[in-house]
């Protein structure tokens, strides 16, 4: 339970940092300067009203200098990082994987609640999100390069061809996106996480205008589901790779 709970801790810390980068990358700002501060009074926050999550309940959602209120977004993402960092230690526990999964589900999650926010999957992001997968799978060995690189081009070359056939509609964000994830993950586990999201995709936009979230004409972003499949992936991926193979192809 100790181990539960600092896994939890951690992960609302690093989601207060993530905060900062889902809001302040698309406007092309710095995620180091300025200091944090209320974007109403511009007054510099105190450490006693950055304490994540706790902060928010305690002010109640309000800035403490200028009482106006101020978005739940910021609580919201720094308790889904902590569930999910905890939800990433149940299944592989201190697991030399750990550190790895937990990166990568980080980039997820800004990648996702910035295509949520503005319809864009950033270069800057996903060349970073490339680059630290690349240098993570060098140093362990696994997947090879030429593995990833195959990856690389399955991936996106699969939403690429999504995009021709539609005409359009998938964006270039996914398909890069699609194709980071291949170096990150292999040819096999990219497949399920893009079969995943197709599959969440279908189900979550359904939803989306059953209950009127969205309108028909409105555009619903794809680059939540492909993060949310390629989660299930790095987790289950093989779990489900072994059920196919010894139940459906037997």
């Amino acid at each position: 339970m100790m181990f539960d709970f600092m896994i939890l801790v951690l992960g609302i810390i690093i989601g207060s940092f993530l905060t900062i980068c889902i809001y302040r990358l698309p406007q092309n700002q710095s995620i180091v300067t300025p200091p944090s501060h209320c974007l109403n009074c511009n007054t510099k926050l105190k450490a006693r009203d950055l304490i994540p999550i706790l902060s928010y309940l305690l002010l109640r959602g309000k800035c403490r200098y200028c009482v106006k209120s101020y978005s739940s977004r910021y609580a919201v993402v720094e308790l889904i990082t902590g569930l999910l960092f905890l939800w990433c230690y149940q299944i592989v526990g201190w697991s030399p994987d750990l550190l790895t999964i937990l990166i990568f589900t980080a980039f997820l999650i800004v990648i996702t609640f910035i295509d949520y926010d503005h319809q864009l999957i950033l270069d800057k992001v996903l060349l970073w999100f490339a680059g630290v997968g690349v240098a993570i799978n060098l140093g362990s060995g696994y997947p090879h390069i030429a593995d990833m690189l195959i990856a690389a081009l399955v991936g996106g070359g699969l939403l690429l061809l999504v995009a021709v056939l539609t005409r359009g509609g998938m964006g270039g964000g996914d398909i890069k996106f699609a194709a980071a994830l291949g170096l990150w993950l292999g040819v096999k586990l990219v497949i399920i996480a893009l079969l995943l999201a197709f599959i969440i995709g279908g189900v979550g936009g359904a939803l989306l205008l059953i209950f009127k979230v969205k309108g028909r004409k409105d555009f619903i972003p794809f680059g939540p589901f492909i993060a949310i499949g390629a989660f299930i992936s790095i987790l289950y991926g093989s779990k489900i790779v072994w059920w196919y193979l010894h139940t459906i192809a037997k």
